[in-house]
């Protein structure tokens, strides 16, 4: 995702270190970057990162900032980083194909096991919908999807990405960026975590990604009730209409 104007989701926003930027977005925007990251195919180094102990800590220091009440759970890690990937790709990334004819070798097949697709979480709502809505979002904030990499706007890392770019802006003072944000949580993220986690909830198959689905949906379901929170009273007492 790339943007001419400002720093993207998946960019660093070298305006953060002005004196006037606000300490509790800009922290919230540090979680959603690095729920992103853990979301992403394993790399050596995130698996050195979690193994380690950084990733842990980075997302307590970060809710640390926020007035958010979220706890963070040991992220141990019992897999070596070769067997990180295979279960990420086993769980996220690999199809499977299923012989319905063997006279005719004609074969079902299907996509991962679970989807990072947020569109494939919904019953309620078309793969159309669900892309459509989130690729206005992107372009009212002058972003683009890379295609090369991600060619479906609803995919959770590009969602999380945005949320991060979103809570960054409104650390730098920008109006309305809180208010775009509680609208992506509550029509996209709090549907698609909270079904992620429960997709996820077999730790004997999802291993340490359980875990990171367990507080990713903890902390979208806790952004988005103190958003909302924060944004009906504001509007209660000004009269304005708070979305993007």
């Amino acid at each position: 995702m790339s943007d001419t104007d400002a720093a993207g989701p998946d960019q660093p926003d070298t305006r953060l270190d002005r004196e006037a930027v606000e300490p509790d977005p800009a922290a919230r925007g540090v979680l959603y970057q690095t729920l992103a990251r853990v979301f992403e195919h394993p790399t050596e180094q995130l698996h050195a990162d979690l193994a380690g102990g950084d990733i842990e800590t980075g997302l307590r220091d970060a809710l640390a900032a926020t007035t958010l009440e979220v706890t963070v759970p040991a992220l141990s890690v019992e897999d070596d980083y070769r067997q990180l990937s295979a279960r990420y790709n086993g769980l996220f990334a690999l199809g499977s194909a299923v012989t319905t004819d063997r006279t005719d070798g004609s074969v079902e097949t299907e996509g991962p096991a679970v989807s990072l697709y947020e569109s494939s979480h919904r019953d309620d709502a078309t793969w159309e919908t669900v892309n459509v809505d989130l690729a206005r979002a992107y372009e009212y904030y002058g972003l683009s999807v890379d295609t090369d990499e991600r060619d479906h706007h609803d995919n959770l890392g590009l969602q999380l990405e945005f949320a991060g770019y979103l809570a960054r802006r409104e650390a730098l003072g920008e109006d309305d960026a809180a208010a775009a944000r509680r609208d992506l949580l509550d029509r996209h993220l709090t549907v698609f975590t909270d079904s992620l986690r429960e997709s996820l909830a077999e730790p004997a198959t999802a291993g340490i990604y359980t875990v990171l689905a367990t507080v990713l949906d903890r902390v979208v379901a806790a952004d988005h009730a103190d958003l909302t929170d924060r944004l009906d009273t504001s509007a209660s007492t000004d009269g304005r209409e708070v979305s993007w």
